[in-house]
């Protein structure tokens, strides 16, 4: 397959993951003071992540991010929170590819948490929340990471199972 192929293979996916990040938003949401967590962003960026890798996952939640914060169902919040998580899980998956635990593969998904509660949930408290403002969540820290901890764990363990799935119906041996 050459490069274009799999290139052009690659934005059509991304268009496709997007999309469900965007549906799916409305229907699994944790409001918390000025934030509104999204399992299902987790549950995407944990299969972005593993079927695509940590530069797809940054750019899928970030289009989910601008497209939830356009539509009024996103916070500013989704972009540490949502960013970090699908980075985490393709790092993670990198690693088992390079040291060739293709078998395992899926478990990066529960890595996700990772990304979300430890490095956007800090940036959420620590850098955005200051920047804009937001004197509700500027040092909430424990809170915070107990909110996009439910969410991104809840999520990364939906995105686990639905990556078993896909693996056992042979989907993942292709990435």
């Amino acid at each position: 397959m050459n490069n274009n192929h799999q290139l052009s293979k690659k934005i059509a996916l991304v268009a496709i993951y997007s999309a469900l990040g965007v549906v799916l938003a409305p229907f699994l949401q944790i409001p918390f003071i000025t934030t509104k967590a999204f399992p299902g962003q987790h549950l995407i960026n944990s299969i972005v992540g593993v079927t695509l890798g940590p530069f797809w996952a940054f750019i899928v939640a970030t289009i989910v991010g601008i497209i939830r914060n356009m539509l009024g169902v996103g916070t500013i919040y989704a972009f540490p929170g949502g960013i970090p998580g699908g980075v985490m899980v393709g790092l993670i998956a990198l690693l088992l590819k390079k040291k060739r635990m293709f078998d395992k593969i899926e478990y990066a998904a529960l890595g996700e948490p990772l990304g979300t509660v430890f490095v956007g949930g800090t940036l959420s408290v620590y850098l955005v929340a200051p920047l804009i403002g937001d004197l509700r969540l500027t040092g909430a820290l424990l809170p915070v990471w107990l909110i996009f901890g439910l969410s991104s764990v809840t999520g990364s363990i939906m995105g686990f199972a639905v990556l078993k799935v896909l693996k056992r119906a042979g989907y993942l041996e292709r990435f």
